[in-house]
């Protein structure tokens, strides 16, 4: 008897793949958003630890600043609306609380934007050496022209945040790779339901911080001995 097999044929489903690949070359893996610092002050010692610190990031930080200015640079794109684009764009660099977050978010959006442009993403060439540039300004960008429905470009923006910080995690705690798994597993249990949740906040409700990441980042900014970029 023969099986029927129903296929999602979906090209937009392959280039998110590709977008949230850690294979992608914007150099996210060489930053640990004061991770590092946090485990050398002995805030992080152990897989519940670890679990603890990234839930608290992704609930009062990613999920209340990146997602719902991910929302409106997604459509800020959708209706070449520059201003608005640049004006959103500002409001994430602005939540970014130390030098270092900033520069992350500059040199991986830049990177970014040049691998955007080498793919025939030409709006993406004025960002490539633009103050402003952010990982989130490009990735939205290219979710937008390659039809990617927002809902998912922004749960695999929190995904690809989450991996990278877990394999962060596994190399300085030390936790084991099936640890990581478990917590990758835990940790994006609800993030569907989280991004959701974030996309519907006002521009009045914008904002979020955890204490302890402006502290670890801005300390690591000066780390003496560190694996990840400053």
């Amino acid at each position: 008897m023969p099986i029927t097999v129903i296929m999602n044929t979906d090209p937009a489903l392959v280039r998110l793949l590709q977008l949230v690949s850690p294979s992608l070359p914007v150099g996210m893996y060489s930053y640990s958003q004061g991770l590092e610092t946090a485990i050398e002050d002995g805030l992080i010692t152990n897989t519940k630890d670890t679990g603890e610190w990234l839930s608290a990031l992704l609930a009062r930080n990613l999920m209340c600043v990146d997602i719902p200015l991910g929302l409106r640079m997604y459509q800020a794109w959708k209706e070449n609306d520059q201003d608005a684009l640049l004006h959103w764009s500002q409001q994430l660099a602005a939540h970014r609380e130390t030098q270092e977050l900033r520069k992350e978010d500059q040199q991986t959006g830049q990177a970014l934007a040049r691998l955007l442009h080498a793919l025939d993403l030409h709006e993406a060439e004025a960002w490539i050496r633009h103050k402003d540039a952010s990982l989130m300004n490009l990735y939205t960008l290219a979710s937008h022209t390659w039809q990617i429905r927002i809902d998912d470009a922004l749960t695999g923006y929190a995904w690809s945040w989450l991996e990278n910080q877990v394999l962060s995690a596994i190399k300085l705690v030390p936790l084991g790779q099936v640890a990581g798994q478990k917590l990758l597993f835990e940790i994006s249990s609800n993030m569907t339901e989280a991004v959701s949740t974030a996309m519907q906040l006002k521009d009045e409700d914008i904002g979020g911080s955890v204490f302890s990441l402006p502290l670890s980042s801005s300390r690591h900014e000066v780390q003496y001995s560190r694996l990840f970029r400053s």
